[in-house]
Parts: structure tokens; sequence; C-alpha cells
């Protein structure tokens, strides 16, 4: 037996960093009015900290959906793997050249990962574990997270965006 609907229990997993950080403003609140030089200045560091961890918590819940797409995503040592009911695929790290947000016929939105000798996968945003994907996108070598953030306001008349490219490597001849 659930004490807690569904419907709330995602709202709060969706918010957890957000909720970590209330918490830790709290306590730095807490910290700050127990007197004294030294717990000022520590009240003061646990409420930066908690600053901290809410801008990133604002980031990943703007790329958090629903996970009600179809099949899932897993990552493992370098690897991004993606189990479909049609199809699926893995995407080793080191060898990503492109990510690209793409749009169905019905507007549905995907991620695009393109790598060199093989074939991509694409991946919808909204499969199950693909918010984990935002913490392996913006580990990439000058990617941004703000583009990835932006390009999911994006409507399917505004067609496919390139987000990120790996630098040509050259060659040592």
């Amino acid at each position: 037996m659930n004490l807690i609907r569904p419907e709330a229990m995602m709202a709060i997993m969706r918010m957890r960093e957000l909720l970590g950080a209330l918490a830790m403003v709290i306590v730095g609140l807490w910290l700050f009015s127990a007197g004294g030089a030294f717990f000022k200045a520590l009240g003061v560091g646990v409420i930066g900290g908690a600053a901290a961890i809410a801008w990133v918590g604002l980031q990943r819940m703007r790329f958090r959906t629903l996970d009600d797409g179809p099949g899932f995503v897993r990552l493992d040592e370098g690897q991004v793997a993606y189990y479909g009911p049609d199809k699926g695929g893995f995407v080793a790290l080191s060898e990503l050249n492109e990510i690209t947000l793409v749009f169905d016929e019905a507007g549905h939105r995907y991620w695009r990962l393109v790598q060199s000798p093989r074939e991509s996968v694409t991946i919808p945003v909204n499969a199950h574990g693909a918010a984990a994907l935002y913490d392996v996108f913006v580990s990439l070598p000058g990617a941004r997270a703000g583009a990835f953030l932006t390009a999911l306001d994006r409507r399917p008349g505004d067609g496919a965006i390139t987000l990120w490219r790996r630098e040509a490597r050259l060659a040592l001849t």
C-alpha cells in the first residue's frame, strides 16, 4: 500500500534536488541563528551550497520529462544503451560524433546520437531513464548545457537542430 499517490511521487522525484536544497537552506538558517562567527560563517556556506544545488536542480528538472515514452536508457562504463520496442542500440561516448534533436511525423522529440563507423541511435526524449542523458551530454567537450535545455522548448515546425559535434581530430602522420 502506497501512502503517496504516484503522481505526487513523480513530482517529488522530478524536484528532488530543489527539495534537498530547501532542506539545506533551513539547516543553514538554523546554523546562522545559532550565534557566533563560526556558526554564522558555516550557515552562510551551507546556504551557498544549497544555492548551487538548486541551480543544478533547476537545469535537471527542465531536462526531466515524464518517463512514459517507449523503451529505456541505460548508462554503463562510458556507453549509452537504448532498449526500445522496435529498435535499440549502443553508443560508446568515445565514438560519439554528433547529437541532434529530431522530430518524427507525429511531433515526438528524439535524441539522435551519431557515431562514426556504426549506425546512429535514436532515443525518445521521454524514454524511461533518458533524464540521465543530461549529465552525459553536458560532460562532452565543448557542450553547452543551455543549448540542450533550450532545444527541448522547440516545436516540431522548427525542425531538427544539431546541439553538439565533436571537433575533427588531426591525424599524426
